[in-house]
């Protein structure tokens, strides 16, 4: 499913070169579910913006599904956004005007399906996290949990290859965030792909792939291999 070769991040900050990515490779497995951990300043933010083709290694390839994605232009890399990566934010980055279904809607609408289309597939991934009865409420009238849940129904109603999320647990108080993860094991058993960027070690503890990282290096790499 991913296969980074030697992939190179460098930043310009001043008089300063920050290498933020300092020859990375890394391979995950289709149906995974990976955590990439480290401290502030680690990486790993970098990481997920190369892995969720937001932006573009200096260096090295990066191959998805078996394409090669670093060297696409801006409009290739929305394009693959699009069709193949399901975004999940801390922030939840919800549209504050619209109501819980049209929020889900959005990536539908990108990808050119008509409203009655875009409406039955939201429903359909609405009901998926068990909020098909919060379809009108705005996201200030939900809950934290709430709206994390719809924001994995915005990113699975779009069936991407790769669920991508930036500390899903990180504004929710410890029972929620329980529930969450919870979802994610769900989701995993499905056969998902599912990468989790978080600086929480009970998230990690919990993957059964887990990559930590530390000054733009891998620094230590776990996979647990299931029995048959």
């Amino acid at each position: 499913m991913i296969q980074l070769n030697n992939i190179v991040k460098t930043y310009i900050l001043g008089e300063q070169v920050v290498k933020a990515l300092n020859g990375v490779s890394l391979t995950i497995n289709e149906g995974e579910m990976a955590a990439i951990t480290g401290a502030s300043g680690s990486g790993k933010s970098t990481m997920m913006n190369i892995l969720g083709c937001l932006d573009r290694p200096d260096a090295g390839e990066y191959f998805l599904a078996g394409q090669n994605v670093a060297g696409m232009n801006a409009d290739e890399l929305a394009g693959v956004r699009n069709r193949r990566i399901g975004f999940i934010f801390q922030s939840f980055h919800l549209l504050p005007r619209m109501n819980t279904l049209e929020n889900v809607c959005q990536p539908l609408y990108y990808q050119g399906l008509s409203s009655k289309e875009a409406k039955e597939k939201a429903m359909h991934s609405l009901k998926r996290v068990s909020l098909d009865d919060r379809m009108d409420h705005l996201p200030n009238q939900l809950s934290g949990g709430q709206r994390q849940r719809v924001a994995i129904a915005r990113a699975l109603v779009a069936n991407p290859a790769i669920l991508l999320a930036d500390e899903p647990t990180g504004n929710l108080d410890s029972k929620t965030g329980k529930q969450i993860l919870e979802l994610f094991h769900e989701l995993h058993s499905e056969g998902r792909t599912i990468i989790m960027v978080t600086h929480d070690p009970e998230i990690a503890a919990i993957c059964p792939t887990c990559v930590q990282m530390r000054d733009g290096e891998i620094v230590d790499y776990r996979r647990v291999v299931p029995e048959k």
